[in-house]
């Protein structure tokens, strides 16, 4: 079964396998590599969204895409209040340690060590995501520092792609996403 990664620019990217089509923190409008390759937050299907926080550079187009689409979002408790508040009532709820299941695979939260707020209001633990789809699985850490964990998550996981932050001051820098990519171990790296 074939799994298509999709690349939108900052941390937004799509997973496509013929089983679902699941977009990771969607923000496309406002991204300056979304807006230069004309990736439309209008033009994008999901059949689910998995947000690593509740920051508006991964929020983004969240809720237009989910009002259209119908996706289930995938988040922090404190997420799925917010939306729920918006009219937005598919949510899957979760924090770090447990597992939501879905029809296509599931979707696991981990630690991440970052802050989460949408225009001033607390969202929640931030988080990393593995989500396992089409015979994958896939990390993504969200946005996060550098954490002695990111070891045993791999080898509880054993990600075959691990998507990590790199933009330093309120990520890992070069330098300690080369440690993270190290220590999770999975054979491809998305910086």
């Amino acid at each position: 079964m074939s799994t298509t990664i999709s690349f939108f620019g900052h941390s937004a990217f799509a997973v496509e396998t013929e089983q679902a089509r699941i977009l990771i923190d969607p923000f496309l409008t406002g991204n300056p590599l979304a807006e230069a390759a004309g990736i439309k937050a209008d033009d994008q299907h999901a059949d689910a969204i998995v947000l690593t926080h509740g920051h508006a550079d991964h929020f983004g187009d969240t809720i237009p895409i989910a009002k259209r689409t119908g996706a289930t979002i995938y988040c922090a408790f404190e997420v799925h209040e917010y939306l729920n508040e918006q009219g937005i009532t598919a949510t899957e709820p979760g924090n770090p340690g447990g597992r939501i299941n879905a029809d296509w695979g599931w979707v696991a939260f981990t630690q991440a060590f970052h802050s989460s707020s949408y225009n001033g209001r607390y969202m929640g633990q931030p988080m990393g995501a593995v989500v396992r789809i089409g015979g994958k699985t896939i990390y993504h850490c969200g946005d996060t520092g550098l954490f002695g964990d990111m070891q045993l998550l791999g080898e509880i996981y054993k990600p075959d792609l691990a998507m990590i932050p790199i933009g330093d001051r309120f990520t890992m820098g070069p330098d300690l996403a080369t440690r993270a990519a190290e220590m999770i171990g999975a054979p491809i790296v998305i910086p």
